[in-house]
């Protein structure tokens, strides 16, 4: 985003009801472990009534920096998506096989659209090698070669990548277009945010923030102290995650985890899904589409590792009850309030109760992910306040 865009997104945070000791407790909380040397760098917006009250960068990069945002782009793939769902031309309850033949496979022929948002489709380890994508022969043969580790429906597993893929295809089927042109050329540019790219220029790739990994991984032993079962090994390795700093991978705008962008961006993109647009802009999505996707479709879905409600629209989370910490908002969010984090500790979301919105992006992949948790609740709970009395 230019300076002069980025002038036109920036307000007095009074003028938009942000209180601005509120926001100074926020920076001090997102420049501690920088200031401390163990994240490289992070940036945090907050916005409210379709601007900008505070966008800062902390550490060896500044605010013309992009960054990958991880899982958070699949807050936009879906919202793509619902443009569909909007206009008639997708529903959650087709058979994800009837639109993409090649899948409908090993099993994957009773996979419904609903089940690929709500990673309850049965192949959260389904590989696909990002470049792949580029080569549809390929593309297509690796839906086809994918099997079902269980019986769709019965269970939620996070989906790293594989769904995302398949949501993505669904995009181009059924529009007919380049789904990174689509995102581009409906959501993008509509929202005024020039920067949010899911499918990197060659020209930008200077601007991108090099990934890093951050502190010392937790043992065995710690986990067994502390009482919490170990992660599962999955494909979110430490090399995938470096891989994102290859232009050829930042390239290819993985749908579900490969978005860069300032956080200004992730934080109006959420002022657009609040307001249905930006402000002062066409609309893009319309008002019932937006509550049709923050309704929770997961029901008595658990999340195998936490044992809490997955909490789960439409490719999004919903905070919902006092568990809402272990979905990745901070304690003071209102039920309502809802988002996606990424790897490395991304954090977007959006308060309808206080209209507030976040984006926060680190290049820090911090290895300690119960620090890295307590991180996201802490700024979480600190923005969640910044509404002026």
């Amino acid at each position: 985003m230019s300076e002069a865009s980025r002038s036109d997104w920036l307000a007095d945070p009074a003028s938009i009801g942000l209180d601005p000791e509120a926001l100074e407790n926020l920076r001090e909380r997102v420049r501690k472990e920088v200031d401390e040397g163990l994240l490289p760098s992070a940036q945090i917006a907050v916005a409210r009534e379709g601007r900008l009250g505070l966008f800062e960068t902390f550490g060896n990069e500044t605010n013309d920096s992009l960054y990958c945002i991880f899982s958070s782009t699949k807050a936009i793939t879906s919202a793509a998506a619902w443009l569909l769902i909007e206009s008639g031309d997708l529903s959650v309850d087709e058979l994800a096989g009837d639109i993409v033949p090649e899948f409908a496979t090993n099993g994957k022929e009773v996979v419904t659209v609903e089940q690929l948002f709500l990673h309850s489709a049965g192949f959260p380890s389904a590989p696909f090698r990002p470049t792949d994508w580029l080569d549809r022969e390929r593309r297509l043969q690796r839906f086809a070669t994918w099997r079902l580790n269980w019986e769709p429906g019965s269970k939620f597993e996070y989906h790293p990548t594989s769904s995302m893929w398949v949501i993505a295809e669904i995009v181009e089927r059924r529009s007919g277009r380049d789904f990174t042109e689509f995102v581009r050329a409906e959501i993008a540019e509509p929202l005024g945010l020039p920067d949010m790219f899911v499918g990197l220029p060659a020209t930008r790739g200077k601007d991108v923030a090099q990934l890093t990994h951050c502190g010392d991984p937790l043992t065995s032993e710690d986990y067994a102290r502390l009482g919490l079962p170990e992660p599962p090994v999955t494909e979110v390795t430490e090399e995938v995650i470096l891989s994102f700093n290859y232009p050829e991978v930042q390239a290819v705008g993985v749908p579900g985890g490969g978005g860069i962008m300032t956080a200004a961006e992730v934080a109006l993109f959420y002022q657009g899904l609040l307001h249905g647009g930006s402000v002062g802009r066409r609309r893009v999505w319309e008002d019932s589409t937006l509550e049709m996707a923050r309704t929770v479709r997961s029901g008595d879905l658990f999340d195998p590792l936490s044992k809490k409600r997955v909490n789960r629209g439409l490719g999004i989370v919903v905070s919902g009850d006092k568990d809402r910490n272990f979905r990745g908002f901070g304690h003071d969010n209102s039920p309502l309030a809802f988002g996606h984090g990424g790897a490395g500790g991304q954090i977007a979301w959006a308060d309808p109760a206080t209209g507030i919105s976040i984006g926060y992006c680190t290049n820090g992949h911090d290895r300690n992910p119960i620090r890295m948790g307590g991180r996201g609740v802490g700024i979480s709970s600190r923005a969640a306040v910044c509404a002026a009395a």
